[in-house]
């Protein structure tokens, strides 16, 4: 199989109409260029769009806020073994003038030629414009929000995380959303109001729902149900069965539907101690701080996909959100769905939903 011209066969394949199959994907020049119903194959596996993954501090032990050279290489390949064929490294809180350097390397690994490896859709800064649920960012280096430092901001950060109770939330959600930027709202104990009037300036996700920010009760409810209950965003979600219940990711992708969840793996260099520059160790199943505090995960997308189905999720809403839905969130309109004259980024599953293949822009990797 060459990338120029090729052919797939598949049992299943997840198409925008939904499942057909058995049935063959061709693909011309990294673009899938037909999908034709078939009598019979010979394999079991199913296609599905390439995954999407918004939020990656590092995987293994390499940490994006420090790969350099063949560090971004082992990404490559730690990233196709999960499925994603697109990502935004992500930066967590430190302070403002030690940005500059880590998102200098980061664009210069997108500057790297292209031919099977996952594209860095851009960065992802988690941070430092926080709000009351700081998690493991350090407190003392969350800052009010500075108009000015997201104004100059290079065009390759393409998603910011912050507070919706900073007082100046909604005037960056507009200032952002102008530039082209996916705006999140995370790490925050914002109210109903301010969660809505951020939303409506732009912010069109919550980063890692129920995790850094306050939760659902029937009295006091918080800004997971905020998010959960407002059509205009978004919520992703850690689902390595540690940050959120299997039972309430069930809870979670009823409320958001088909189209607004999302599944991030927030994964970090648990073997290199840290994330950042805030020090963690793994323990009772995720990195966390000395306190306990949870740090990131070492999940990986289609592991998450896997806790998903177990959760009663069917494959397809799971499939969704780890790819279609971050895909559009990024105005990325050429993938995230196995279509005519989209681009051949196509993940092959077995059937315990396991990596077989994958190929990128019709390169198999």
């Amino acid at each position: 199989m060459i990338a120029d011209m090729a052919s797939v066969d598949a049992a299943q394949v997840l198409t925008c109409a939904g499942w057909v199959g058995p049935a063959r994907v061709h693909l011309d020049h990294g673009v899938i260029t037909g999908i034709e119903q078939v009598t019979s194959v010979t394999s079991d596996r199913v296609l599905v769009p390439g995954f999407v993954d918004l939020q990656v501090n590092g995987i293994d032990d390499i940490d994006v806020s420090t790969a350099e050279g063949s560090d971004w290489e082992r990404l490559d390949q730690l990233l196709l073994a999960q499925g994603v064929t697109t990502w935004c490294p992500t930066l967590v809180t430190m302070p403002l003038e030690r940005f500059e350097r880590p998102v200098a390397r980061i664009a210069d690994a997108m500057t790297r030629p292209s031919g099977g490896r996952p594209t860095i859709a851009g960065a992802h800064l988690e941070g430092p414009f926080l709000g009351g649920a700081a998690g493991a960012h350090p407190q003392g280096q969350i800052v009010p929000i500075d108009l000015a430092w997201l104004q100059a901001l290079p065009p390759h950060i393409v998603v910011v995380t912050l507070g919706a109770e900073q007082p100046l939330a909604a005037q960056a959600a507009t200032l952002l959303t102008a530039r082209g930027c996916l705006v999140s709202i995370g790490h925050t104990l914002a109210g109903e109001q301010q969660f809505d009037d951020t939303v409506a300036a732009g912010a069109r996700l919550t980063t890692h729902l129920f995790n850094g920010m306050s939760g659902v009760h029937h009295r006091s409810p918080g800004v997971a149900v905020w998010a959960m209950t407002n059509p205009a965003v978004c919520a992703s979600i850690i689902a390595d069965g540690v940050h959120v219940h299997p039972r309430v990711i069930r809870l979670a992708f009823s409320a958001l539907g088909t189209d607004r969840a999302v599944l991030v793996t927030d994964a970090v260099a648990w073997r290199s101690g840290r994330v950042g520059e805030i020090g963690m160790e793994f323990r009772d199943g995720a990195p966390r701080l000395s306190d306990g505090t949870l740090a990131g995960s070492v999940v990986t997308m289609d592991a998450a996909i896997r806790v998903c189905v177990h959760a009663g999720i069917e494959l397809a809403a799971a499939v969704a959100a780890a790819s279609t839905n971050p895909a559009r969130l990024l105005g990325l309109d050429d993938r995230g769905v196995v279509a005519v004259g989209r681009r051949a980024d196509i993940v092959a599953l077995t059937h315990t939903n396991e990596i077989e293949q994958v190929w990128v822009a019709g390169h198999p990797a």
